[in-house]
């Protein structure tokens, strides 16, 4: 029912209750000029008449304050609507200025559209899923860390630490939208430039085929759901020490790891098909080691102590 219809219906029926009451009024005045004789029976009919009357009138008012009610309702639920459709312009417009920004060829413009994205999913906790999603598309974006294209790769690092301030829980009195919790990463395909996620909490995490280069470091983290490294490559040190794998397809089948690790003695996570390229200090959980590949001289393969494996090079 439109605005004008339903503005119509209700001066109608505003229009009906008070007719009601005039003719109601009129109809009391006429009979008590007649029923005032002061018989019992004039008596008695005046009762049953005011008793008529107060449910008439009860009623009228009764119809009067659930108009009001509903009428108070409607407007209500039109103001909701309207300040939500308004919400939805707003944060259309903001994403879609971003990724206009994430799209062009200066650096400080590609900047400003990080910081939309991240001041977007701050207030808007509903969207933060989708500003990662973007963040990490934007970081699985072809780059070769060996360009010298110096501003990118500030900015790649960038997006990387803007995912470091809000994965990682703060104190209780952090303002709100400062932490964002229940997320999922995909780097799939990624490069990777000097990662930095320590002590964060992630509900999964895909790293397949992805290349970390420089220190990466995922220390004191918290995987919920699922973390996986298949085929990863680990170009230099990596940090794993006390890194919570929480889930149960936690996997490094595949990976390489081409320079110092330290996983700690107590690290839960599962190496099998793993290698490791061989002269450098490394620190695996207490059940696993390195077995040398009898082919490959220089890899050794991540197997658990006691299994039979390939047999060591000679």
């Amino acid at each position: 029912m439109g605005t004008e219809a339903r503005v119509l219906r209700t001066r109608t029926i505003l229009l009906w209750g008070a007719g009601l009451l005039v003719v109601t009024a009129l109809a009391a005045t006429l009979l008590l000029t007649l029923l005032g004789g002061g018989r019992p029976e004039d008596s008695a009919r005046l009762d049953a008449l005011r008793t008529a009357a107060n449910i008439v009138v009860g009623t009228g008012g009764a119809a009067a304050l659930l108009l009001a009610a509903r009428r108070q309702r409607s407007a209500e639920l039109d103001l909701v609507q309207k300040d939500h459709d308004a919400t939805e312009r707003r944060i259309t417009e903001i994403y879609g200025k971003a990724a206009d920004q994430l799209g062009s060829d200066k650096a400080p413009v590609r900047l400003a559209g990080l910081y939309s994205l991240e001041r977007l999913a701050a207030g808007y906790a509903e969207n933060r899923q989708t500003i990662v999603n973007v963040l990490c598309a934007y970081l699985r974006m072809p780059y070769a860390p060996g360009d010298e294209d110096l501003e990118e790769l500030q900015v790649r690092k960038t997006a990387q630490r803007i995912l470091l301030l809000h994965l990682r829980p703060g104190p209780p009195e952090a303002p709100s939208g400062a932490f964002w919790p229940d997320v999922d990463l995909d780097f799939s395909g990624a490069e990777l430039v000097g990662l930095n996620l320590t002590h964060c909490v992630i509900r999964s995490i895909v790293c397949y085929e992805t290349t970390f280069s420089e220190l990466t470091s995922f220390r004191g983290t918290e995987f919920r759901t699922k973390a996986d490294f298949n085929k990863a490559w680990f170009t230099d040190r990596v940090d794993f020490r006390g890194t919570v794998f929480g889930g149960e397809r936690d996997s490094f089948n595949g990976a390489v790891f081409a320079g110092p690790a330290d996983f700690g003695k107590k690290s839960a996570a599962r190496l099998a098909g793993a290698r490791a390229q061989r002269g450098f200090p490394r620190t695996w959980p207490q059940d696993w080691e390195e077995r040398p590949l009898a082919d490959q001289p220089d890899q050794a393969e991540l197997t658990r102590k006691g299994d039979p494996g390939q047999p060591p090079a000679r």
